[in-house]
């Protein structure tokens, strides 16, 4: 399984942990029980309600009471780690909750420039903080899951009240806990990660890859925010998929660089266009003849390569050619799955058809290896495919 997380509005932990307790409702109750075992105040309530935010139904996270009664006195990292160290929380939700605490006071030591256990936690010292870390690394622990990916990150824009005074947003600490992130400015204003959220997006490692894992939508839930923003839900959307569904094809995208040459010998253009074939990225390097400007006949190229690396073919395919302009595309494909296998004692693909059947071609570089005749060739490659042919699978 993996999740992907949406951050439409943002992401707060309250907000992480009604997105997941949407998704798995049975999760609830030992959500809200390890709450209590932190020592929420008497007084105080913990409850998941069913909400709308622009119209999008979801779930949100109200933890309330008196706050004179919520006498918690642990504001650095050290008396925190202790209170969490001393509970009857399992072993595991105790450090994953330490966990997130840590890179929290991480971030703020950096940025107010002391060490880790001076750290004094004076924007998350709340109960409601407090139960948002605890509650998040329950859900965590339950989902069991080691593999997340979320959205561009919002920046947000205005300040935000701190016990430093007004903080331009995103805050200083959450600014340190995103780094590496891509965040976007989408024109919405106000707060839309806060720090808690950010740890635990730092906590899960969460990827951002322009390429999205595909897979089984196995279930899905909406975490609502406590307010409403201008021009769309304020939803964390939260997406768990199943891995490894057997299918006979994958999806995924492909670079396509194209360009021509009309002002390059042939002689050299060929080699130019082997080095392209051997550059890190590069999955194919087709040629044409055209006709081009003033009937001239050019050398059209076309270039496939991992989208992740198309600037750098790009670069490349100015350095070895005398092109001066060239075209990019990204297009979608569909591969068919399919396998390197060793048949005798020579490489060959083993692919998985649509109808189940399973097809194999020996690789020809390996095989000619073996003789220099057409006629024979045929006959080794008819015997060796022939094994494995229309197998079904």
């Amino acid at each position: 399984m993996f999740i992907h997380l949406d951050l439409v509005g943002g992401i707060a932990g309250d907000m992480f942990i009604a997105a997941v307790l949407d998704a798995w409702p049975n999760l609830t109750p030992k959500v809200f029980e390890a709450m209590h075992q932190v020592g929420l105040p008497s007084g105080w309530s913990v409850e998941l309600i069913s909400a709308t935010s622009a119209g999008i139904l979801g779930k949100r996270l109200i933890i309330a009471g008196d706050v004179d009664d919520a006498n918690f006195s642990t504001g650095t990292f050290r008396d925190i780690r202790s209170r969490l160290l001393e509970s009857c929380l399992p072993e595991p939700i105790i450090q994953r909750a330490v966990d997130i605490f840590y890179r929290l006071a991480e971030a703020e030591g950096v940025v107010h420039g002391k060490p880790i256990d001076a750290v004094h936690f004076h924007e998350i010292a709340d109960w409601d903080s407090v139960c948002d870390i605890v509650g998040a690394a329950v859900a965590l622990e339950e989902i069991n899951c080691s593999k997340w990916s979320v959205s561009n990150i919002p920046m947000g824009s205005g300040t935000v009240n701190t016990a430093h005074g007004l903080m331009p947003v995103p805050a200083p600490a959450t600014s340190k806990l995103l780094e590496g992130f891509i965040m976007v400015d989408d024109g919405i204003p106000g707060e839309r990660v806060t720090p808690t959220g950010a740890a635990i997006l730092s906590h899960i490692s969460a990827s951002q890859h322009s390429k999205r894992d595909t897979g089984r939508i196995i279930v899905s839930g909406h975490g609502l925010g406590t307010r409403e923003i201008t021009g769309a839900p304020n939803m964390l959307r939260l997406i768990a998929f199943e891995e490894n569904v057997v299918s006979s094809t994958s999806h995924d995208e492909v670079g396509n660089i194209t360009f021509e040459v009309d002002d390059q010998t042939g002689e050299d253009l060929a080699v130019a266009l082997d080095i392209l074939r051997d550059f890190e990225g590069v999955l194919d390097v087709l040629q044409y003849m055209v006709s081009g400007k003033k009937g001239r006949l050019a050398n059209s190229v076309r270039i496939l390569c991992d989208v992740k690396f198309i600037d750098d073919v790009i670069k490349e395919a100015f350095l070895q050619t005398t092109t001066i302009g060239l075209r990019t595309t990204i297009s979608k494909r569909r591969v068919l799955s399919r396998e390197d296998v060793i048949i005798g004692d020579v490489g060959a693909k083993k692919t998985l058809r649509p109808d189940g059947l399973t097809t194999v071609k020996v690789n020809m570089d390996e095989l000619k290896l073996k003789t220099t005749k057409h006629s024979e060739r045929s006959q080794q490659r008819n015997v060796l495919e022939g094994g494995v042919r229309d197998e079904r699978t």
